[in-house]
């Protein structure tokens, strides 16, 4: 142990912390992390307790023992989806997140310190691993009490972990996460946070709850967002697949869009009917249903779920955008599974892992097999609305390692039913092509959207900001809007589509919009239209519709391309939803418009303000037809 520490090179209050601790375990298998993660003694049922000050024994979580993997449950339901309040920001660097000392009234290094503290008194995991990636990765440690085992083995599986007598002499982090889940009850009025402090040789994140997507997942983005930030890159908040046709032409997308905009679904194979039918939508006026049938769908090989990255040293001479997955794992949701044969991919490759996995939020009983279909209940009536699963992406069949270049970007949005008697924002078609300029402002708007699963609150339309991965960002929103306008201009030969699910108009569609797009286009085999092909929308946010789409000989309903053609919603609706839209664009593109501004930024958020025409939005980045 105390050779492999020799070989680190560490911040002195971290050495001075594991100088104290009487403990300190360094993993060197995956199957030692599932141990820790059931109490170190491969236990069946395991409490994750904590001594909190004025409580007493508190339980955070339970940890149990399935046969295909370890079944995690919190017992706070509020614990069980991320807080999009989570984050504040300690340090003196520039941002336009909140800072510890202006929403706590004090500065960060009491709490600090005391966190140090604490630390120092338990029995420790320290665990290396590389952010981002083996290949263009950046050292990083997790330091946590050695209780919290399921958050090491989660966090191993979703970023890789490197075993103690792996690591090379001098190993020093730039990204140190430290686990510390009594605090939320003595500091934070039992809210989840996460206390990001960029220091100068390293970047802190001090993680004050066990859920792992505001720390482990969102919180190593938001280090990468900001090593990015320093050297002119960003790391994409999306899904890429290759689609291969029957006919073996293929197309690469990559989806992104906020949390529930179905990037995860982006890469799952299409659903059906029991009688091998697809159900494209139900009207909820009508109870009318639209099917179409396809008897080969294409091949999916999958390159990123969530993070892709984007590095200058990944990007060639084909002016398309080349990616790479920033992830070693898959923080997949599974709340749309709600009996067996749903998803029969994925619930194979969870019932009958080649290894076990980690499973959060799902009902299942020590020895018992954990079914992607049984959710913990919130409450008697409500089921849990974000499970999830750890899924290396070592365990994916067909996956795609190396880096790629992208066709075609999609823009996911969770929508609203809308009618002319109830109009909303849900007046997307089927699909929408995008020029440039409006593939930008729909990344810097990126609305949460409608009955999102993945956070605690989404009253109402609100806006993820920048990319979508703006609730993890720590910097500058115009920093961000400047390298992502950037990265459009100079990746021209990438082409862009908008897509909802959920609804269209009066329909019910959940995924099947994204789906249906990802067969369409991947058939024609190219990303190319005729103009003549191309409806200029009745909203110039939307870009343009398609006259008409055909799949294997089948026409797609037109109302589902052209909301307002739905009797439902007609010009009236869609106008008054195109209303709704456009004044929630002027709105929250305001805080981009200012003098960091790119210039050319500044002449698209004036378009918009102006209320342009898809015609003016061309003129200011041409659009390949």
């Amino acid at each position: 142990m105390e050779n492999i520490l020799n070989k680190m090179i560490l911040p002195d209050e971290l050495k001075a912390l594991l100088n104290k601790s009487d403990k300190i375990t360094i993993p060197e298998s995956r199957v030692e992390l599932f141990n820790l993660a059931l109490g170190g003694e491969n236990k069946d049922f395991f409490e994750v307790a904590y001594d909190v000050p004025g409580k007493g024994r508190v339980v955070e979580a339970t940890v149990a023992k399935g046969k295909n993997g370890a079944i995690v449950n919190y017992m706070d339901p509020y614990l069980r989806r991320r807080d999009p309040d989570s984050m504040v920001i300690a340090d003196a660097g520039k941002t336009d997140k909140i800072r510890y000392a202006d929403k706590y009234g004090c500065e960060f290094d009491t709490l600090r310190k005391m966190t140090f503290d604490w630390l120092s008194e338990q029995n420790l995991i320290l665990m290396p691993f590389m952010a981002g990636g083996d290949g263009l990765g950046y050292p990083a440690l997790l330091v946590a009490p050695d209780n919290a085992g399921f958050f090491a083995a989660g966090l191993a599986d979703l970023q890789g972990f490197i075993p103690g007598s792996e690591v090379e002499a001098g190993f020093k982090p730039k990204a140190i996460i430290y686990l510390a889940p009594t605090f939320r009850h003595t500091h934070f009025d039992e809210k989840q946070m996460v206390v990001h402090n960029r220091l100068e040789e390293e970047y802190e994140l001090f993680s004050y709850n066990l859920y792992p997507g505001p720390s482990a997942k969102k919180g190593i983005y938001g280090v990468l967002l900001k090593i990015g930030e320093e050297e002119g890159w960003v790391t994409l908040h999306g899904s890429t697949v290759r689609v291969i046709t029957p006919y073996e032409a293929i197309i690469t997308i990559m989806h992104e869009g906020a949390s529930g905009g179905g990037k995860s679904e982006m890469i799952e194979e299409l659903h059906r009917e029991l009688d091998g039918r697809i159900l494209i939508g139900k009207n909820l006026e009508t109870s009318d249903k639209i099917y179409i049938e396809l008897t080969e769908t294409c091949e999916l090989r999958p390159i990123t779920d969530d993070m892709a990255l984007c590095h200058p040293k990944l990007q060639n001479e084909s002016k398309k955008l080349v990616v790479t997955d920033a992830e070693k794992g898959w923080f997949l949701r599974t709340n749309h599974i709600k009996r067996y044969g749903t998803d029969p991919y994925l619930e194979n490759l969870c019932i009958h892992p080649q290894e076990p996995l980690i499973f959060i939020n799902y009902d299942a009983a020590p020895g018992s097999t954990c079914l992607l279909w049984e959710h913990t209940m919130d409450d008697p009536e409500t089921p849990c609305p974000n499970p999830r699963v750890i899924m290396p992406r070592s365990f994916v069949p067909n996956i795609v390692d190396e880096p790629v270049e992208v066709d075609l970007r999609s823009f996911g949005v969770r929508t609203p039913p809308c009618t002319k008697e109830s109009p909303t924002y849900g007046i997307l078609g089927l699909f929408h092509i995008l020029p440039p300029a409006l593939a930008w402002l729909w990344r810097l708007v990126a609305p949460r959207g409608h009955d999102n699963p993945s956070i605690t609150s989404s009253e109402g339309m609100s806006s993820e900001g920048v990319g979508s991965y703006w609730p993890f960002a720590t910097g500058k929103m115009v920093d961000q809007a400047n390298l992502l306008l950037k990265q459009i201009v100079d990746t021209s030969n990438t082409r862009y589509i908008l897509v909802p699910n959920q609804h269209i108009g009066a329909y019910k569609v959940g995924f099947m919009p994204q789906w249906i797009a990802r067969e369409y286009l991947a058939r024609r085999g190219s990303t190319k239209f005729n103009p003549q092909q191309l409806i200029e929308s009745r909203c110039a946010l939307l870009g343009y519709a398609l006259s008409n789409i055909k799949i294997d000989g089948t026409f797609i309903a037109k109302d589902l391309l052209e909301v307002n053609k739905q009797p439902e919603v007609g010009n009236e609706g869609f106008d008054a939803g195109s209303k709704i839209l456009i004044d929630f664009f002027k709105e929250e593109l305001e805080k981009y418009n200012t003098s960091e501004l790119d210039p050319l930024g500044k002449q698209i958020i004036e378009c918009c303000l102006n209320n342009g025409t898809v015609e003016d939005y061309i003129r200011l980045i041409p659009m390949k037809f």
